[in-house]
């Protein structure tokens, strides 16, 4: 699978997401690292979390499968989030659910995620939500600082608009990698309105979460375009959602989807978008499904 260079780390343009790993019935380490294993088979060897995931406890979850399977570390890059405060698992006695992007919280939750991973570096650290409260020249010295330090090899943003990157990059020597925001077929805006193209023109790979729409394809709002889907996939023996990532992979953004499931056949399956083929037309008939009419 195509490897998406960031620099100091590179990521694979399939990504596995975990952040359901705490839903699921069997969280074992030997379950894990079956999920693991599978992604691997198929050159997938990014996986993405957060502190909060699982309700701060996904990470967790992770470092015991990694820590009964240690040769895993070495084959996988490891993204990770913070800055959201949850009234839940360790922050239980917060009154109300906050943005943290002070450095004392940066550097307090690098170390609680490297713990309960039981990993010595990060790769990639993102900041997971805008801070209306940000001090840039705080939080970009702390990031800066961690880089130095060797306690994460790169930083990046999620859910950050231009002038929020701008802001803190601004205030950064290390630069900014990443940007992970929603982008999918039933949430395809970004495309249009400026999310997409200020990254594009820099040169920013993007990190998409719910690139199926979290579910909504599978339900009545996804009906019209999963019979498009469908149809796309079935001409070429695949699965409809293996299409709808593959539309993702079809712009020339380096948008790399962030896939999240339980079922190992259903990871199995996630490299099945790197086989579609979409033409311009093909892609533009998906698009027209998903807009609910013709382009202008």
């Amino acid at each position: 699978m195509e490897k998406i260079d960031l620099g100091e780390v590179s990521l694979s343009r399939i990504i596995y997401g975990m952040w359901r790993l705490g839903d699921d019935a069997d969280t074992s380490p030997a379950h894990v690292q079956a999920k693991i294993e599978t992604c691997l088979a198929q050159g997938i060897t990014t996986m993405d979390q957060a502190d909060i995931y699982g309700g701060y406890t996904a990470e967790a979850i992770l470092g015991a499968a990694l820590r009964a399977a240690p040769g895993l570390r070495d084959q996988i890059e490891i993204v990770t989030k913070c800055d959201i405060v949850a009234p839940v698992g360790r922050y239980s006695n917060a009154r109300v659910k906050y943005y943290d992007t002070s450095r004392a919280h940066i550097m307090a939750s690098v170390e609680t995620s490297l713990a309960e991973m039981g990993i010595d570096h990060i790769d990639l650290l993102l900041i997971h939500r805008p801070d209306p409260l940000m001090d840039h020249h705080e939080t970009g010295r702390a990031l800066d600082e961690l880089v130095a330090s060797g306690k994460v090899r790169a930083v990046g943003v999620s859910n950050f608009m231009g002038h929020d990157w701008s802001l803190l990059q601004s205030a950064m020597e290390t630069p900014l990698v990443t940007n992970q925001i929603e982008l999918s077929v039933l949430h395809h805006t970004p495309f249009t309105d400026g999310a997409v193209a200020w990254m594009q023109e820099a040169g920013v790979p993007i990190m998409a979460w719910s690139p199926l729409g979290g579910g909504r394809l599978f339900g009545a709002e996804g009906r019209a375009v999963l019979d498009v889907l469908a149809r796309i996939g079935a001409a070429q023996g695949l699965a409809p959602e293996a299409v709808a990532v593959a539309w993702l992979l079809r712009h020339p953004a380096q948008i790399m989807p962030v896939m999240g499931t339980n079922s190992l056949s259903r990871i199995a399956a996630l490299g099945d978008a790197c086989a579609v083929t979409l033409d311009r037309q093909t892609w533009f008939e998906i698009y027209t499904a998903a807009l609910g009419r013709e382009v202008a």
